[in-house]
Order: C-alpha cells, then sequence, then structure tokens
C-alpha cells in the first residue's frame, strides 16, 4: 500500500471540527470535489454507515467507515471505484488537541493496479493529486468549522 498523508492545524476546538466530521452523510458541505452524497445505510452513523460520494465528472466513489471514534475521528473503506485505477483503498481523518486548536490529519492508503507501473504511477501522479484532493478538503473543513 501507498501511504499519503496531509495535515492541518485549524483554529477551532476538537469539538467544532468534529461537529462538522460526524455529519458524515454530508461531506459535500466542505469536500469542493464532491457534489453531493447519496446515503447507503440508514439509523447511527458509525461502523458499517456507507456513503456514495457523487463528483462533479459523473464519477462516483462508496466509503464504508471502518473503524468511528467519537471527537477523535474515523477510518473509511473505499469501494466502487471504477473511475481509479485502485485495487483497494483506506482513508482516515484524526482530530489531535493542539493548544486549543486542532491538528487534523487525512491520510490516504491506496494500492494502485497495473502492477510495477501502477505502483510508479501511485508513487507520481496519483500522490500529487491525492495532496491536492486532501489538501483542499482541510482547507473547506477549515472553513466550514470556523463559519459554524
Amino acid at each position: 500500500m501507498i501511504h499519503h498523508q496531509r495535515s492541518l492545524t485549524i483554529d477551532a476546538a476538537p469539538e467544532a471540527v468534529w461537529e462538522v466530521l460526524s455529519r458524515y452523510m454530508h461531506i459535500d458541505e466542505f469536500a469542493p470535489q464532491i457534489t453531493s452524497v447519496d446515503a447507503l445505510t440508514d439509523g447511527d452513523i458509525g461502523i458499517g454507515s456507507k456513503r456514495r460520494n457523487n463528483f462533479a465528472n459523473g464519477t462516483s466513489v462508496v466509503e464504508e467507515v471502518t473503524d468511528w471514534k467519537p471527537g477523535a475521528g474515523y477510518i473509511v473503506r473505499l469501494s466502487d471505484m471504477a473511475a481509479m485505477p485502485l485495487h483497494e483503498a483506506n482513508s482516515e481523518i484524526r482530530i489531535t488537541p493542539f493548544g486549543g486548536k486542532s491538528k487534523v490529519t487525512w491520510t490516504f492508503d491506496y494500492r494502485v493496479k497495473y502492477g510495477p507501473l501502477g505502483w510508479l504511477m501511485g508513487q507520481t501522479m496519483m500522490k500529487m493529486m491525492m495532496g491536492k484532493i486532501i489538501d483542499a478538503n482541510l482547507q473547506g473543513l477549515s472553513e466550514k468549522t470556523r463559519a459554524g
């Protein structure tokens, strides 16, 4: 698996950041590439909750919660990734208190199709692309958190 990680310190208490992140079916409120979300499960949000994130280019990906830590973050497993050259992928969002603020760390772990050529593509183009997406998501989360 290729590991990619980005962090941003948000000028807000961890509780305020969690208030936004815990609205799991509403990631489109701060992630600029996601145009809408389809809730694929009903009931309380937690382990097993699934959503379909729809993108402006007409593609989508399904995310299922595999670990849910109230106030601290969650981990999702991605599936239905036909538009991405990936065998598997997981993502984690973690909130760490940091001097009255919140350090939010967003990781993306993935295994690319196509053997050694895919691995090279994953280390170069995919890392660059995912870095931009994660940075934009963290910035959107910061803005949404501060806006209340």
